[in-house]
Formats: structure tokens, sequence, C-alpha cells
């Protein structure tokens, strides 16, 4: 008997917390917001307005990073929010959330020399990857003429 009563105990309390509402991002158009944290409640702050792209916004959020850590900040993590989006910036470059603890769409990479760039336009250790050049390409013999 007490095992049902605490089984569903239990089963209320997920019920309850999957229905506890999630914090959403401010939509107004061209705002830029920090996210932050104080005493656990989650506070948006204005960086930029009259911006036109989320990417943008991602550049002011690391341009503050940037600026904290040149004061003698520690912070090396910026969360943001642009028009209903999650914005998250570190070391491994932006990413972007419509949830604050939801999953994440990787979509700037960080360079070898820390800038910011769509990923698939980074071209990393390019002799590494075996690239033959025209020189170096093998001899193939001549198609037949007919």
């Amino acid at each position: 008997m007490r095992m049902r009563i605490t089984t569903v105990g239990l089963l209320a309390l997920v019920t309850l917390g999957a229905c506890s509402e999630q914090v959403r991002a401010p939509r107004d158009p061209g705002v830029c917001y920090a996210v932050t944290r104080p005493d656990g409640e989650v506070q948006f702050n204005v960086v930029a307005r009259d911006q036109p792209q989320i990417e943008f916004c991602a550049a002011r959020l690391e341009e503050m990073r940037v600026r904290f850590l040149r004061m003698g900040g520690s912070t090396r993590e910026i969360t943001g929010s642009f028009q209903g989006q999650f914005i998250f910036v570190d070391a491994r470059g932006v990413s972007f959330s419509r949830t604050l603890d939801g999953g994440r769409f990787f979509a700037l990479a960080r360079t070898g020399d820390g800038r910011l760039a769509v990923p698939g336009a980074i071209q990393r250790d390019i002799d590494e990857l075996g690239v033959v050049t025209e020189a170096e390409a093998p001899a193939f013999p001549a198609a037949p003429q007919g």
C-alpha cells in the first residue's frame, strides 16, 4: 500500500514538472538581449537595437564577452536572445535554441585565431587532408579516339 502511494506521489510530481512553464525569449524585432540568471531568476538586458539578423546579435554578444574578459572578468560563456531564439556563445562558437535548456543548433564555429565563421567555410590543415596538386596528380592514359 505504501509503495502504491509513493508511486502515485512521484508520478504526480513528474507530471507537474512537465507542465511547468518554460522561459521564453522576447520577440521584440531587432533587439538583442543578454540573458543573466542572478538568484536563479532569468533576466533579459538589452545589448543592441536595430540588429537585422541573429548573427549580428551573436557578434554583439561575442564583443561583450571579449570586453568583459579584457577587463579581468572570468566569464567565458554568454547567453543571449534575439526575436524568440536563445543564443549561446562559448569556446566552441555560437549555438541557437528555441528554449533555454533544450537542444542547440550549432551555427558559427571558431577559427584557429578565435574568430567566428560559418562551419563549412573553415578550412583546417589542408595539407593533412591529402589534397593533391596538379603537379602531383597521377597520369591517366589518354582516352581512345573514336
